[in-house]
């Protein structure tokens, strides 16, 4: 288990609420603390943005380029995890909303989709993105059945 995911577990006792993991790596985010947001992969780890036309990154460091390149691109960016579910074997579903500022711009982004993230027991092994929400939804319930 990551030193910051052992943070986590013990400031919570007993807490092992996945989706409450995927809230806490989105907090990491949005305060562009890539080092910490990194701790809750696993050692080799797969981001597919496919679905979104950016391909696939494999391990941490390409996830970690993903989420800098990502956010660095914007002045001000917020996340805002919606409809945030544990749909059971390790697999967490949820409605992902960003509202940012580009670089340089007075004009705001707002972007909404749909993310499935399959955890290896407290770290995350893979996660996908998709823009169709209930086709994301969907999925991880396949998902989650598929390895119960």
């Amino acid at each position: 288990m990551s030193e910051i995911l052992r943070d986590v577990m013990a400031e919570e006792p007993g807490n092992s609420d996945l989706a409450e993991l995927a809230r806490r790596f989105c907090e990491c985010l949005e305060r562009r603390d890539y080092d910490a947001a990194i701790k809750f992969f696993d050692l080799n780890p797969v981001w597919d943005m496919s679905e979104m036309g950016m391909g696939i990154f494999e391990g941490r460091v390409p996830v970690q380029g993903l989420l800098e390149d990502w956010n660095g691109s914007y002045d001000e960016w917020e996340i805002e995890l919606e409809n945030l579910l544990d749909v059971g074997n390790g697999v967490v579903y949820t409605v992902v909303r960003e509202r940012a500022r580009p670089t340089g711009s007075t004009g705001r982004v707002h972007l909404s989709y749909g993310a499935v993230v399959v955890f290896a027991e407290t770290l995350i092994a893979h996660a996908k993105t998709y823009p169709d929400i209930e086709e994301a939804r969907a999925a991880a319930e396949r998902l989650a059945e598929g390895r119960g």
